[in-house]
């Protein structure tokens, strides 16, 4: 099995007092004395290279601290590993921990590709393995002294167990720290100190390394859904590289800024405050998208507490919103889903544009709107289809909000729901009535079975089955109510539910649809009829 090693930089491949970083080219050369015949004690068949021409202009040794890593030099990254995908089965990239959980959100969706309708184009077919470490993996007594594999690192552990999470096959963006495999785009850092610097409060891991390498596979992605959008394909290939090529062209245009919710002097008569005007100097400065990282479940300062459209911050908020730039109130609560419609104090920000970014992490949500924002211009995109695709679940990185699909969320239980983006409307398995699907604020079912079910039968399972078929059953596991849509052969599908609901006699965009995204065609359309 080949595995290519690119060394980005960060405390895993720095030496001396105090440390500096080694150059790509030392690196490598020190890893293929030391580290390269212990792996292979483990893994007999395992070719291992380390790609030293990946390399960024900022620095003198052509590897970066994460810290001062930019956003063009996620492209170089993926650049690196896309312009030698063919050749390897897998990648592991050496990274500084700063930057860890942008960098593996960034990559995720570089290597993978979307159409305007979150459908891939280009899906990663391969491991991609981020690990660093916060002990250095190598120590040099002295400037001429020979190297050696430091005493007690966890680097040493970290690069063994990423090469073993490569070997997996799992196509995935990942990052690999003490013994956890977790998704690269659910990583966050939460100590600063300890070798276990990274978890994923929001999703469980996809591996554990103990004695055994125990994979739980149940939680990974599920990978191309054929050849056709696999990177595998040399057309797709080529077509990912030109599009992270124009991405890097852009991204610089595109700045976001977090902005953390915190208390700070406001005004209400007149309406000024410390906060706006932070808002209006970053749009002033540039910026294109302003993530908030607001308190609780979404609940972010207005200016003022009684009416927050006279606040201060609402108004700068708006008038940013007005300028095209793209807000999403996110939580700087390390853990949890926003919901801003459970206080008042959170529940006027949809009112100024601010987008629903689920469970996704402040650093998630920076990386994705980033890129999504870069790709538009190549990819004719507008700013509502930039949006939707922001509130989408595109590489794993946030719950599916508004799908059921077959490869990975496939059932509503009891009680579950998935609703439009906007919330304007809902598809609720009622363990009562089973699933019904209602406007906001609107009890009468716009949609439900055909045929009541009887209370005996219930409650029961929305099923989107991986045949195309969406399939409602009974507790007794009896299929009560189908689409037909079923495919003998295959034809991996979504419940989608999509668009406006305006209200009775008002002009709606509502669709709930079975959408088949291996064939690329809507099987079925519950709503609305006809």
């Amino acid at each position: 099995m080949k595995i290519a090693v690119i060394n980005t930089g960060g405390t895993i491949s720095c030496v001396g007092n105090p440390l500096a970083p080694m150059s790509a080219a030392a690196f490598a050369s020190a890893s293929e004395q030391l580290l390269n015949p212990i792996l292979l004690q483990q893994f007999p068949d395992l070719q291992i290279t380390y790609l030293t021409s990946v390399t960024f202009p900022e620095s003198a040794t052509q590897t970066l601290d994460s810290t001062n890593l930019q956003p063009t030099d996620w492209c170089i990254m993926a650049q690196g590993i896309l312009s030698n995908y063919a050749a390897y089965d897998g990648f592991v990239v050496l990274h500084g921990t700063d930057s860890m959980d942008f960098s593996g959100t960034a990559l995720s969706f570089l290597l993978n590709g979307f159409d305007a309708s979150g459908n891939g184009t280009a899906v990663l077919s391969k491991p991609v393995i981020i690990t660093g470490s916060q002990v250095p993996l190598y120590y040099q007594a002295s400037s001429s002294a020979a190297l050696t594999l430091n005493f007690n690192t966890d680097a040493f552990q970290n690069v063994c167990g990423s090469v073993a999470a490569a070997r997996t096959g799992v196509a995935e963006v990942c990052v690999y720290f003490q013994n956890q495999l977790y998704r690269g785009n659910r990583a966050v850092k939460t100590n600063a100190s300890e070798f276990n610097a990274f978890s994923s409060p929001n999703y469980p891991a996809l591996a554990e390394y103990g004695v055994e390498f125990s994979l739980y596979a149940d939680n990974w992605l599920p990978g191309p859904v054929h050849a056709s959008v696999s990177l595998d394909n040399s057309e797709v290939l080529a077509g990912q590289v030109s599009a992270v090529t124009a991405i890097s062209a852009a991204i610089n245009n595109v700045p976001v800024m977090q902005l953390n919710a915190f208390p700070a002097w406001y005004s209400m008569s007149p309406a000024s405050g410390f906060m706006a005007n932070l808002i209006n100097a970053v749009v002033s400065a540039g910026a294109k998208g302003i993530i908030l990282e607001s308190y609780g479940e979404g609940n972010f300062p207005s200016g003022n507490p009684d009416t927050p459209a006279s606040g201060a911050i609402y108004q700068a908020l708006n008038m940013a919103n007005e300028q095209g730039v793209n807000l999403v109130d996110c939580t700087q609560v390390i853990a949890g889903t926003v919901n801003n419609s459970a206080y008042a104090a959170g529940a006027w920000l949809p009112q100024v544009g601010a987008l629903a970014p689920a469970d996704m992490t402040p650093m998630a949500a920076l990386a994705k709107l980033m890129i999504l924002m870069a790709s538009a211009s190549s990819k004719s995109w507008t700013r509502d289809q930039v949006q939707t695709l922001f509130q989408t679940n595109l590489a794993g990185e946030m719950q599916s909000i508004n799908t059921l699909d077959s490869r990975s969320n496939s059932t509503l239980l009891p009680g579950e729901s998935i609703s439009a983006l906007d919330g304007s409307a809902t598809l609720s398995n009622d363990p009562l009535l089973g699933p019904v699907l209602t406007g906001a604020g609107n009890t009468t079912a716009l949609w439900q079975l055909p045929t009541a079910p009887s209370s005996s039968d219930l409650p029961g399972r929305l099923v989107m089955q991986n045949d195309g078929n969406l399939v409602f059953y009974s507790r007794n596991n009896q299929a009560l109510w189908a689409t037909n849509t079923g495919n003998a052969n295959g034809a991996s599908s979504r419940l989608v539910v999509s668009g406006h609901y305006a209200g009775s006699g008002a002009s709606s965009t509502l669709k709930v649809q079975v959408f088949n995204y291996s064939a690329m065609v809507v099987a079925a359309t519950l709503y609305p009829a006809g």
